[in-house]
């Protein structure tokens, strides 16, 4: 057991590196498979220490092979073990027959499949279906699998929850949701994005002890991208740095009525470090817009014109928060799309490119599922029956860089085919005017020299990252935009340290990691600088309050 790699792989290439192991390298495949019951036992054992009385639901393949496996370990080790069958010993060949019969052997009841049959059960096992389905589940394996999924105890998946499509994240019928995964030899890209995360539950690996050389015979479909390169793309700041070297960020948007998306934005690029940061909106917000955040250069725009002077100024534009889709929205997209600026597209701006599509290489689309499938002409459906090819495909049709929005958020580079899935972020996320954060994260980032891929999948990750860190235990009603937090001087660093200044009107805040230290990263230059999101939440009577900084997002990660 060991800690979740980067690597990705499809279904069919985890197979692969599965035949590698038994055919090449002489490991007997039920080596293999009494090391994946062996693993699943022991973290069964880590996760659940209560439970005596184990479920384990079988197929017919070798995922049932993993769970006679994990049912005889349990009678052996004392447990109340029962196997519910899907599939009789006359339907089971090679490694999983000898599983079954060893589980006999060793006295581990079994018995047909009845929903009766996991009454009084502490904790359910999964082992009915394994990575190679490709069709909707029916007849008894659904009914089993919706059995599980009603019964009130915990389930454990073995390498994949059945149901779920172990290269697209989707789910194939019925699906079982699992408190926890645990997979074998090579992670699947499917545990990661669409339906993946909520059928898995935290997801734990096990390589089995193949040798580690083997894994360079197959390259990955994808990479998890977890910020590990942000030291190097955040470099620290000379101490003789001023603001014209980070770089100047012009958000594009705030039609009438819209004027918070493109205010959110803004502030979202400086707090992660752009020196600069301009707003072109509607005349009619200009003023407010100035007063509420006086950092940013707010500007009421209403003729292409007028756009001139602060696109030839800027380093970088992002379009599109609260843009609209009326006359004045497509004169700035058609203004902005007319210089040869660095552009960061969200919201009504891919709206606008979906009705005419043009193709572009310094740029990043940042859609969510639906304005995916307008971009594509499919269903948001369609777009979630696989996510990796819609990025991909995005990525083509439009250049660039292609953001995939979502659970498992997913980055493609149109000029190196490279694909990564960021895993950060959390349901409370879902709410508006996330969106608009992330792109003037982005924009940010950009402005300070990042190439656009790098960008896209760094922040990416710091959104994801600084909303997991404000929720906390709560992934609900995160609001997309609002600042509890500061950093304040501490004289014993003799720079700007991260430390807690708790919201007046907030009751309880938790504290920032007690190593997190925000010497020398962007952002930090004055003390308004740090916030990227927040969290606004009521559970019973408590109104709680809390907010994040990039910074703690890389300390923290």
């Amino acid at each position: 057991m060991r800690e979740l790699p980067v690597e990705l792989y499809r279904a069919a290439q985890v197979r692969e590196l599965d035949r590698i192991a038994i055919e090449e390298r002489g490991i007997p495949g039920y080596t293999l498979m009494n090391r994946a019951g062996a693993a699943a036992f022991d973290r069964l054992r880590q996760r659940w220490p209560d439970a005596r009385r184990i479920a384990v639901v079988c197929g017919g393949g070798n995922n049932a092979g993993d769970g006679y496996v994990v049912a005889r370990l349990a009678r052996q080790a004392g447990l109340e073990a029962r196997v519910l069958t899907l599939a009789g010993p006359d339907q089971l060949r090679g490694d999983a027959l000898t599983a079954w019969r060893d589980a006999e052997a060793a006295e581990v009841l079994m018995t047909p499949f009845f929903a009766g049959g996991l009454d009084g059960a502490d904790l359910l096992v999964d082992a009915i279906l394994g990575t190679g389905l490709e069709r909707d589940v029916s007849d008894i394996w659904r009914e089993a699998i919706e059995a599980m999924n009603a019964h009130p105890a915990d389930c454990f998946a073995l390498d994949i929850p059945s149901g779920l499509h172990a290269d697209t994240g989707a789910i194939l019928g019925a699906a079982v949701h699992a408190a926890a995964t645990i997979t074998f030899i090579g992670l699947k890209q499917g545990l990661f994005t669409g339906q993946g995360p909520a059928c898995c539950g935290e997801v734990h690996f096990a390589d089995l002890d193949v040798p580690p050389d083997l894994y360079r015979a197959i390259h990955p479909a994808c990479w998890r991208y977890a910020g590990a390169d942000l030291p190097a793309l955040l470099p620290r700041r000379s101490r003789s740095a001023y603001k014209g070297h980070f770089g100047h960020v012009l958000v594009i948007g705030g039609e009438l009525g819209m004027a918070g998306a493109a205010r959110m934005a803004g502030e979202a690029a400086a707090r992660c470090g752009a020196g600069l940061v301009s707003v072109a909106t509607r005349a009619a917000h200009a003023g407010l817009q100035a007063a509420v955040r006086p950092e940013l250069m707010v500007h009421g725009i209403e003729t292409p014109d007028e756009l001139e002077p602060l696109v030839n100024r800027a380093t970088v534009i992002a379009i599109g928060p609260g843009l609209g889709r009326g006359d004045w929205g497509r004169a700035m997209l058609q203004a902005a799309l007319a210089t040869d600026k660095p552009l960061v597209l969200d919201a009504d701006a891919l709206n606008l490119l979906a009705v005419e599509p043009g193709f572009r290489d310094p740029w990043i689309l940042t859609p969510h599922p639906g304005e995916a499938a307008r971009l594509l002409k499919m269903t948001p459906a369609q777009v979630e029956a696989d996510r990796f090819a819609a990025v991909e495909d995005l990525a083509l049709r439009f250049g660039g860089v292609a953001v995939l929005k979502g659970a498992g958020s997913l980055i493609a580079s149109q000029a190196d085919g490279l694909v990564a899935l960021c895993a950060a972020g959390n349901p409370g996320m879902a709410s508006g005017g996330m969106g608009d954060v992330l792109t003037g994260i982005i924009a940010g980032l950009v402005a300070q020299g990042l190439p656009p891929f790098a960008a896209a999948k760094a922040g990416v990750y710091l959104h994801g990252r600084a909303g997991d860190l404000a929720a906390g235990a709560w992934r609900r009603g995160l609001a997309a935009n609002a600042a509890c937090w500061r950093p304040i001087c501490c004289p014993s660093y003799g720079n700007w340290s991260i430390r807690a200044k708790p919201c007046p009107n907030s009751r309880s805040i938790p504290l920032p990691p007690p190593n997190a230290s925000a010497r020398g990263w962007p952002g930090f230059s004055s003390p308004a600088a740090c916030c990227i999101c927040a969290a606004n939440w009521a559970p019973a009577r408590l109104r709680w309050r809390a907010a994040c900084c990039m910074a703690w997002a890389i300390a923290a990660r």
